[in-house]
């Protein structure tokens, strides 16, 4: 586990065994978290103890500092018992891909976790079966504590924090008019390995005080390809969570990509797809940027 403060990144999991922060933490007799995952599920205790960690590792000179060139980032969770997706959550998007925008509730799919999520500066291989290989840059939202049937002002206090998600979708399998009586093949079209990339870091919630006012964008080999702002959200992050409650048990570590906004290659004219050796960088204000290589 790594964490980040202050431009410098820390060795979060060596610094946990450290006899003396456990001592001046009176952290003696706390069971240690081998996962980010792990402390996810006593998110509401750790996340009051990471102020205090932060202060003694940098009070502790160079002992736990890491050169960020020499870190290989893994995904921020390994791995979410659910990573729930959004579709058709932004009204520019459905345009340009010729959709109606739902207005009473959102529409969600599912990814398989352990192989679909990748981390930040990862080479992912292009699917051998699609061609038309496409991008989507989109705010992730972790879940921090077991929720069910949650409304009002408990939505957001069940988030643990936020962090960048790309969507990488294979437009092959986009239905056809004739064939829209069957829905959508999820797997062929967004299931395949390495279709998540997701971090680089998850920001805890209190350092994000509006998700509906993030600039987001996406750049190709440094070309701009999305640039928007998450105000712009059909179903916001609060209406997601309340409607995702009722259906089912949204549980800590769990992951919610909440829908990407226009300019993704497939509503181009003429379209754009991903090509081995492209360089996608997906950046949300505040949380940094998530870099991801096709070969």
């Amino acid at each position: 586990m790594i964490v980040y403060a202050q431009e410098t990144h820390f060795d979060l999991s060596a610094a946990l065994s450290d006899v003396n922060l456990k001592k001046t933490l009176s952290l003696e007799n706390v069971e240690i978290p081998v996962s980010l995952l792990d402390m996810m599920q006593r998110w509401e205790n750790w996340n009051k103890a990471l102020p205090q960690i932060v202060e003694y590792l940098e009070r502790g000179g160079n002992t736990y500092r890491l050169d960020a060139n020499a870190i290989r980032w893994l995904p921020p969770l390994q791995y979410p018992n659910k990573l729930l997706c959004l579709g058709a959550n932004y009204k520019d998007h459905n345009q340009e891909m010729g959709n109606t925008t739902r207005d009473k509730y959102p529409f969600t799919f599912l990814k398989p976790p352990t192989t679909t999520l990748v981390g930040a500066a990862e080479t992912i291989s292009l699917p051998e079966y699609a061609k038309m290989i496409d991008w989507e840059v989109e705010l992730a939202v972790v879940i921090g504590k077991k929720t069910r049937n949650v409304h009002g002002d408990d939505v957001m206090k069940s988030i643990a924090g936020y962090s960048v998600f790309n969507d990488i979708s294979a437009r092959d399998w986009v239905p056809k008019e004739e064939q829209s009586f069957m829905g959508f093949d999820w797997i062929m079209l967004k299931g395949f390995d390495g279709s998540a990339p997701m971090g680089p870091y998850i920001t805890p919630a209190e350092f994000v005080p509006d998700p509906q006012a993030l600039n987001l964008s996406l750049t190709v080999n440094g070309e701009i390809k999305q640039n928007a702002n998450t105000e712009s959200m059909v179903f916001t992050v609060r209406e997601i969570i309340e409607h995702l409650s009722r259906v089912l048990t949204l549980e800590p570590g769990d992951v919610i990509a909440t829908g990407t906004p226009s300019g993704v290659g497939f509503g181009r004219k003429p379209p754009e797809f991903l090509h081995p050796g492209d360089r996608m960088v997906a950046t949300i204000e505040g949380l940094g940027s998530l870099e991801t290589t096709l070969r």
